[in-house]
């Protein structure tokens, strides 16, 4: 029997572009394969059938790593809380390989703690189980959340014992497979950059436009087309900065080299989703100056693009990357406007007073430290038509079990949350209702849930719990 994810057509995009932007790497062996997850969702995007695709497959593929194309660990620098740091490069993972997927597209499949590299700077090259394990979370949450973001295709525990700073040691060991559509970072060009090697740029730049901007090649002239991917991009990373912001995540770690080319979201380590809605929270222990907090992801975003215009400029007209970036701090707040109404459920407002209605929204939520997504999820669940007739029972069960203070504010919203509901006709409120049941989950991935996974994990080698959260956080809407 031939293994199909061996038989996949692998491409060597990047690897045709030379071996300045990468170093061919050897994948360690481990002492042990045991398959913790498989992603058939992925499977499909590949075109197999996951009934085709065994276990042993995956293993043989993606924790012995039977393939015989170069396995590259790709060469990047990056800014690493806001100072440059020429010492990085793929230390634990390599491009396993580019393949097509039903759609056309060409995908990423990129390893994480598969071993040492040029780039490991004294590091084992491993990934621990509950880092795995929490990538396949962060990343199935957010892909059912509407985030573009990366997808783990594998996660194999490899029986080598750990020792780590921030878990109890010795700890277990993984490899992971990601899924994503690229791994070129702005880090990537950054290097070039900090090396004088412009001339690696222009080959770089017109590489990611061909496989990733593919429609921009329709664009003659040279400089316009440059110009034209720049402004793309901005418009890319305003948008996943505001579906982030939405569902309440902090990535926590939001270097260059943490930045896709292609606007998409990889690479969760000390990631959370808030509990309650504070503009001040951080997710990483080390974040000491809150650099990376959550209200500051969308300003940070905006920061890492500016940065990445210095090594551009090398090949694209500096005034036409600043044209570029002044598009984002609009998209962001349309995109960000456009999701949240859709929290509250509506499709769109005028804009003063879908202004209003968020501001007051924040307002409530920062003030009263209510639960982030208790309140949009008693929102769904209590919702009724005839609240557009009356504000009297607007949200009245949570108005009851609010202390006074926080009930006077919520009396003060849902006056404006009535007026807002009274601008759409009555037969529209079925679709209120909807807007609400598809915008608001039940199932959210706060840190207790994580922890109360890991822990029949650590005790009994029970992954049961694991398997419901993961269905769960896949499918975390109430029904119609």
């Amino acid at each position: 029997m031939t293994n199909p994810l061996l038989q996949l057509t692998y491409e060597p995009a990047l690897a045709s572009l030379g071996d300045d932007y990468f170093d061919v790497v050897a994948a360690a062996e481990f002492p042990q394969h045991s398959l913790r997850f498989r992603n058939d969702d992925v499977l499909l995007k590949l075109g197999l059938q996951p009934a085709e695709v065994s276990d042993a497959d995956l293993i043989a593929a993606f924790g012995q790593f039977q393939l015989r194309s170069p396995l590259l660990a790709l060469r990047y620098h990056g800014y690493q809380f806001g100072e440059y740091n020429p010492y990085l490069g793929d230390g634990r993972g390599f491009l396993y390989g580019q393949v097509r997927g039903t759609d056309g597209e060409l995908y990423d499949l990129g390893t994480k703690g598969s071993g040492t590299t040029p780039y490991s700077r004294g590091g084992d090259g491993r990934l621990t189980l509950k880092g795995g394990v929490r990538e396949v979370l962060a990343a199935e949450a957010l892909h059912a959340l509407g985030v573009r973001t990366s997808r783990c295709l594998s996660l194999i525990e490899t029986g080598e014992p750990l020792w780590r700073g921030d878990e109890p040691s010795p700890t277990r060991s993984s490899v992971m497979v990601r899924f994503s559509r690229s791994h070129i970072r702005f880090g990537t060009f950054e290097r070039l950059e900090y090396l004088g090697r412009a001339d690696l740029i222009q080959p770089l730049l017109d590489h990611v436009i061909e496989v990733y901007y593919a429609p921009l090649l329709a664009v003659a002239d040279q400089q316009e087309r440059y110009a034209q991917f720049y402004a793309a991009l901005v418009v890319r990373v305003a948008e996943l900065a505001a579906q982030w912001m939405s569902v309440g995540f902090c990535h926590a770690v939001l270097n260059t080299d943490n930045m896709s080319m292609t606007g998409e979201s990889f690479d969760y380590g000390p990631y959370a989703f808030i509990d309650q809605y504070d503009p001040r929270f951080t997710a990483a222990y080390f974040d000491y100056g809150g650099r990376y907090r959550y209200s500051n992801q969308p300003g940070i975003c905006e920061w890492n693009l500016e940065k990445l215009q210095t090594p551009l400029a090398k090949v694209v007209d500096p005034a036409n990357l600043e044209a570029g970036l002044r598009q984002y701090a609009e998209h962001y707040h349309t995109v960000y406007r456009q999701r949240m109404l859709r929290k509250l459920g509506f499709e769109t407002l005028p804009l003063a007073q879908a202004q209003t209605l968020l501001a007051e929204t924040l307002d409530l939520l920062d003030q009263t430290q209510v639960g982030y997504h208790d309140f949009f999820l008693g929102l769904t669940q209590q919702f009724s038509p005839q609240w557009r007739e009356t504000s009297d029972s607007i949200l009245q069960t949570t108005l009851e079990n609010s202390d006074v203070e926080a009930a006077a504010l919520l009396l003060q919203w849902r006056q404006r949350y009535h007026h807002a509901l009274t601008q759409l006709p009555a037969d529209e409120m079925s679709q209120v209702a909807a807007r609400l049941r598809q915008n608001n989950p039940a199932t959210v991935l706060l840190r207790p849930e994580i922890e109360a996974i890991w822990e029949p994990i650590t005790v009994d080698n029970n992954w049961q719990p694991f398997y419901a959260l993961v269905d769960k956080i896949q499918n975390p809407f109430l029904p119609a």
